[in-house]
């Protein structure tokens, strides 16, 4: 229709949109167009936008302009058809569907067949010949829309249903004919009308407004906030309403509907997936409550159909470049294309398609890193179940999503939240998931179910979390009111009964089945199979799978691009050769308190305790060639890459004898009239030093300052590890890094007694050292006069463990188990900043010691040592900053390699889905 110039517009017809307008038109909304624009048969309609949402989330109204826009939308709708909505001979019927930017499988809102009422149901059963066909659409409506519409109980529908069925004596819907259905929307809307105190709305076009403005408010419904929680989805976005003219897949056996994917969603592998029901609604195949059957029988069921599909899939793939999932409707042998998108998939599969794509040509090296994330390969490096375990076999379904899941079996959402929030690992036990389940499938271990394929509600939504998940166990009798369920051999599982699932082959088994070590692991330590010796990951990758080998690929492409290099966390040789094993360019934090425990302890707190120098002497000479020994170690696993070690950074309570205890062991001593001269004599010592807050006590480079020789000690230690790794040939490449600074004249005092230290050992072995002195960014104190410390800094390595507990104030012992789940319910936190970087205050402060650093001394080497430099989303954030390197646990390293490469080529411009 045709819009004024001088305000905004609000409603796109099907014709007028295309696939780079989700912002506007929401992801379902944009391809429909898209499809359109291909000359695919795609229903007509139109799309109201996401920003008359967003005014109406904001005003608690719709825009002013929408309901006319709308009605000459819905004019131009019943030309092009030829009849009107809820005419009462020949009614038009739409769809009222949602359509965020970004796919949230189930988690908003749909209504069907709307126009449809008392006075326009015979209408259809006329014109379709079909009066069991209007009257299961007519109670299809009142059922949707009192739910989602009305906010009826969806409950009493359904056993209103089941009521129905039992009386008849059937087992499915299907079954119910023409009479049973009429006096089922009776009892429907006597629900209605006794539940909302109103009658079911006749009115086509109020059905219509209705309908939007509740898919409006499924935006902000708990569900859909818990889903943008947890897939990291902004929460201003807004949803598009897409009103699309009714096609039915009821009308009969040459009628249906389907799900089809263009390669495997599960695996990745080409082939034709998806799954078809004959004589149903859309709504009936994702809700999982007809089991269907696999989309190659389409083939045989109507060829012409199957024929015409099969082309379009391929047109689609090749015209999106990826993975397409498409609903389909076939209404009496016409094929309609009912939505498209860029379907959701598993780790696995994510990796063989990308690497698929690049071979066929569709898309770059470059783009193929934006197809994997760092998060689905750390699912590949999950263990497995051992095959050769002889775990009892309860059954088995369809696998719909990757991985090796144990836990109690639970057969509702609510007790698998309360359960796993005591600690308790748990599976997910349902005939059939629905959105409303989604609090229990996150917290969930895995999810089975006895009904629904590989495109139902649950196995939807476990691929696009990474969950584990078997559907369409139907071996498997899941009985939910009585909380248990009963195998095919009879053997009966309780709630509370631990059992195994294996979303990759589908087998549901009894207790709990071993695990071990994933191929792609096998494949990052240069071995694939147990008790192999390490080889190349070039022959390993070989030895291994099509997923091993498309890992190893895309590996290749990211570190072809990054920039950042990637180090690793590791306090002893051990570590540290795994994290090379796993690709690390060296170690940016080896944190040297972790080398005090166990025996060494009681020389620490001689050392702490020594009241005179002889005795602090003596507790450094028993130290040094401990830590000598350590270093030695450390600089062979990493011969010729850079090793930063850190002086010792401990809590000093941790070095000392518990107060409580040590005061109990004097009291009894006393009691007792015992000698306890030295207890007593630590215990006053122990009083004189300790501190109420000892994160923020005596620490880091101020035990350096207040007990002498301590850092000349350690200092001593590297430099002779390095010299004898030197004179041995190796090539160590030592940094010392100074930790806790909040000042320059601290890191001044520390370096001038280290360059002497470093310069005597240099002299008694003939050895240059070349070794490097630095300092830990972790006190906001520090990011602010970064500028100064980098006058005695070669390098700066940011502790943003340390740095978020100051900035935020912040405990991160403390907090998980006090306020941080009801901040991040609230949505005041979209994911903790322990767990990602806080961009706007400890990521600003970063930027800003970086930038100043590097104005006084150009050539400052910056890296990041905290657990952030392991995380996806922070990766992104280091390499936008212009950081040198990354540190992270050895297990990390693979998935930091990744997320850097996938940076360097978002930064380049390549696409970005």
């Amino acid at each position: 229709m045709p819009v004024n110039e001088d305000r905004q517009k609000f409603v796109y017809d099907f014709t007028e949109g295309n696939k780079d307008l989700k912002d506007l038109l929401g992801g379902k909304g944009a391809n429909l167009a898209e499809m359109t624009n291909l000359g695919l048969p795609v229903p007509p309609g139109f799309t109201i936008t996401t920003e008359a949402c967003k005014v109406y989330l904001a005003e608690g109204q719709e825009p002013p302009a929408l309901r006319d826009e709308v009605s000459g939308h819905l004019d131009a709708l019943e030309r092009r058809m030829g009849k009107k909505l809820g005419q009462a001979d020949d009614p038009l019927l739409v769809s009222v569907r949602s359509g965020a930017k970004f796919s949230m499988p189930g988690m908003m809102d749909t209504v069907l067949n709307i126009g449809l009422s008392d006075a326009s149901v015979a209408g259809l059963a006329a014109q379709a010949g079909d009066e069991r066909f209007a009257w299961d659409s007519y109670r299809r409506l009142i059922q949707m829309f009192g739910k989602t519409v009305l906010g009826v109980d969806g409950e009493l529908f359904e056993e209103a249903l089941e009521e129905a069925k039992r009386a008849k004596g059937v087992t499915t819907d299907v079954e119910l004919d023409a009479a049973d259905l009429r006096t089922l929307v009776g009892e429907f809307k006597e629900i209605v009308a006794r539940e909302t105190g109103r009658d079911f709305p006749q009115d086509p076009r109020e059905q219509m407004d209705l309908a939007i403005r509740a898919v409006f408010d499924s935006w902000n419904g708990e569900r859909a906030k818990l889903y943008r929680r947890q897939e990291r989805i902004p929460g201003d976005l807004g949803t598009a309403v897409n009103i699309c003219s009714m096609v039915f897949g009821n009308l009969g056996p040459d009628s249906g509907t389907g799900v089809a994917f263009t390669r495997d969603p599960a695996s990745g592998h080409q082939g034709v997936y998806g799954d078809y029901l004959q004589n149903a609604q859309g709504e009936d195949v994702v809700a999982g409550i007809r089991n269907t059957v696999p989309l190659a029988e389409l083939e045989a069921l109507d060829k012409a159909s199957y024929d015409q599909l099969m082309q379009i899939m391929e047109t689609l793939e090749t015209h999106y470049r990826d993975l397409c999932d498409i609903e389909f409707t076939i209404e009496r042998g016409k094929l309609w294309m009912l939505q498209t998108r860029v379907g959701k998939r598993t780790a696995g599969a994510a990796f063989r398609i990308a690497t698929q794509l690049v071979d066929q040509g569709l898309i770059s090296e470059a783009e193929a890193l934006q197809r994997v994330t760092g998060a689905q390969l750390a699912q590949l490096m999950f263990p497995r179940f051992d095959e050769k375990a002889t775990t009892e076999l309860l059954g088995r379904g369809i696998a719909a999503s990757p991985g090796a899941a144990v836990g109690k079996a639970v057969f509702d959402s609510y007790t698998a939240v309360k359960w796993s929030r005591s600690g308790e690992k748990v599976i997910l036990v349902r005939r059939e998931t629905n959105p409303d389940d989604l609090n229990g499938m996150i917290a969930a271990e895995g999810i089975l179910t006895s009904r629904g394929g590989k495109t139902s509600h649950a196995a939807v939504v476990a691929r696009g979390m990474g969950k584990t998940c078997v559907c369409g166990a139907e071996e498997l009798d899941v009985d939910t009111k009585r909380r248990r369920m009963v195998a095919p051999d009879g053997t009966v599982i309780e709630e509370g009964d631990v059992i195994s699932i294996d979303g990759s082959s589908g087998k549901v088994y009894l207790g709990e089945v071993p695990v071990v070590p994933s191929p792609v692991v096998e494949y990052f330590e240069g071995r694939m199979h147990a008790g192999a010796d390490a080889v190349s990951h070039e022959a390993a990758a070989a030895a291994g799978d099509d997923l091993v080998q498309s890992v190893h690929r895309m590996m290749a492409f990211a570190d072809q691009m990054r920039r950042l290099r990637v180090r690793a966390n590791a306090d002893n040789a051990e570590d540290a050769s795994r994290a090379r094993r796993f690709g690390a360019q060296g170690i940016g934090l080896c944190r040297t308190e972790h080398m005090f425990l166990g025996e060494r302890r009681e020389l620490v707190e001689r050392l702490i305790l020594a009241d005179t120098e002889s005795e602090r002497e003596q507790a450094l000479g028993a130290l040094l060639p401990l830590q000598k020994a350590d270093f030695v170690e450390l600089f062979e696993a990493m011969d010729g890459l850079p090793v930063t070690v850190r002086l010792l950074d401990p809590p000093l309570h941790e070095f000392l004898p518990d107060i409580t205890e040590l005061s109990v062991r004097v009291a009894l001593a006393e009691a007792r009239q015992e000698p306890h001269e030295n207890d007593l004599r630590l215990l006053q010592a122990v009083h004189k030093l300790h501190e109420q807050n000892p994160m923020l006590g005596l620490r880091g480079v101020r035990l350096g300052l207040v007990i002498p020789g301590l850092f000349a000690m350690q200092v001593r230690a590297i430099a002779e590890a390095a010299a004898e790794r030197r004179n041995a040939k190796g090539d160590p490449r030592a940094e010392i890094m100074i930790p806790l600074v909040g000042t320059v004249q601290e890191l001044e005092i520390v370096r001038e007694e280290a360059e002497r230290v470093i310069a005597e050992v240099e002299q008694a072995s003939g050895v240059r050292l070349g070794l490097t002195l630095g300092t830990m960014i972790e006190l906001p104190r520090a990011a602010l006069t970064a500028g100064q410390i980098a006058e005695a800094a070669e390098f700066f390595s940011f502790g943003t463990n340390d740095l978020t507990q100051t900035v935020w104030g912040f405990s991160r012992d403390d907090v998980e188990a006090s306020f941080f789940t009801a901040y991040l319910e609230k949505g005041i936190f979209g994911v903790s900043p322990f767990e990602t970087i806080d961009r706007d205050g400890v990521g600003s402060l970063v930027r800003a010691a970086a930038e100043a650093g590097r104005a006084t001394r150009p050539d400052l080497k910056l890296g990041v040592c905290g657990e952030h430099g392991g995380d996806p989303e922070s990766v992104h954030f280091f390499h936008e900053v212009g950081l040198d390197y990354v540190s992270c646990s050895p297990f990390r390293v693979p998935v930091a390699r990744l997320e850097a490469g996938r940076a360097a080529a978002l930064a380049n411009g390549s696409d970005s889905r």
